[in-house]
């Protein structure tokens, strides 16, 4: 964790919002900020309206009240193309690769919004249209070895374990070169191992690229140790927020979600 990430500047604000569909209440008056060196956690319950948080932020939905700034500009009405084009990407809780294809198309096809040559120059593959593609090449192989993902390169995503093809969907979200990375649940279904090396990723994310990451994680061994600031929410309320040493003694929190399970240590 970096105390310094807590006086940095604010990346991205969300005032006052309140989401519904029909008459549940989805989220009621949230407010949070995103700040520039930090991993900022949500967590809570199922159904406690983590993910509608995410999906506000990237545009998926729109709040029936309040705004969502990043970077000084009011995104709260743009749809998902503009905000990743923004510099906004995620990664989702149940993986989104496309099947069929290998590692590095997956993250070739992120760069869609970067290209400039038509269609039928891109078919070509001819002249200015293939620097483009070789550049763009360039950039996911950086990725790739980023990650450590160089040997599966050219392997189809279909036939790779469960925690790698975890792993192609974080490179995939980086090769939108990100100002902000949002992360739904990227330790799910993994084992102790896959968790380490996708802590490591997330680490270096943070410290080597400079992306803040705003992270939905139901393991609260890794939560606690990686995070700078925590929010919880309960039935779509923020019921605390604070450092990982506030949280974990927090008495409405406690109540609402960690109860009186041992948390696990955890070492990256």
């Amino acid at each position: 964790m970096s105390t310094e990430s807590l006086g940095s500047t604010i990346k991205l604000r969300i005032e006052n919002v309140n989401l519904s569909f029909g008459g549940l209440k989805a989220l009621k008056d949230i407010n949070l900020e995103v700040r520039e060196g930090e991993i900022l956690a949500i967590i809570g319950p199922n159904g406690a309206g983590k993910t509608c948080i995410l999906n506000c932020i990237n545009g998926f939905y729109h709040p029936d009240t309040g705004r969502i700034v990043f970077e000084n500009q009011d995104i709260t009405p743009l749809p998902p193309h503009k905000i990743a084009q923004l510099g906004i990407s995620r990664t989702f809780q149940n993986i989104e690769l496309y099947a069929g294809m290998t590692t590095l198309e997956n993250l070739l096809a992120a760069r869609h919004i970067y290209f400039r040559r038509g269609f039928l120059w891109q078919a070509l593959r001819y002249g200015p249209a293939l620097d483009e593609e070789i550049h763009h090449r360039e950039i996911v192989e950086e990725i790739l070895s980023f990650l450590g993902m160089t040997a599966i390169r050219k392997k189809k995503v279909e036939t790779l374990p469960y925690g790698l093809r975890r792993r192609v969907e974080l490179g995939r979200a980086l090769a939108l070169e990100p100002k902000i990375l949002l992360l739904d649940e990227p330790m799910s279904g993994m084992n102790l191992e896959e968790k380490r090396m996708m802590v490591r990723n997330i680490l270096d994310i943070l410290y080597l690229k400079e992306i803040p990451i705003v992270l939905v994680e139901h393991d609260m061994g890794v939560v606690m140790d990686i995070a700078d600031r925590i929010i919880v929410l309960d039935f779509g309320q923020q019921i605390a927020m604070g450092r990982p040493d506030e949280i974990s003694v927090h008495p409405k929190v406690i109540k609402a979600y960690l109860g009186t399970v041992e948390e696990t240590a955890y070492t990256t």
